[in-house]
């Protein structure tokens, strides 16, 4: 009976361990303030100083009130790469 419950026992350590380190592991977040230019169901593009900056978006973006275009926003946003292409390395020439 003791054994089992040390075995219950260790196994939610190690558990919380595990959800604790994967939780921590999520991309940074950023986020751009600026006027909105443009709205799509896909992307939302802020005027941020000089450049247009354009925010992907998904069914998963949480948008509070009715979002158009002239309203000044607050994106949070992640970096995620979504591909990685591996290139050789070049050999470079040595000098004589």
């Amino acid at each position: 009976m003791i054994r089992r419950s040390r075995f219950f026992a260790t196994l939610l350590v190690v558990g919380l361990l595990f959800s604790a380190a994967a939780w921590g592991m999520t991309a940074k977040t950023y986020q751009v303030t600026g006027p909105v230019l443009e709205v799509t169901n896909d992307m939302i593009a802020v005027q941020k100083g000089k450049d247009r900056w354009e925010i992907a978006r998904d069914p998963s973006t949480k948008v509070t009130g009715n979002l158009k275009v002239g309203d000044k926003v607050t994106i949070e946003y992640r970096m995620i790469a979504t591909s990685v292409e591996i290139k050789p390395a070049v050999a470079s020439k040595k000098k004589k």
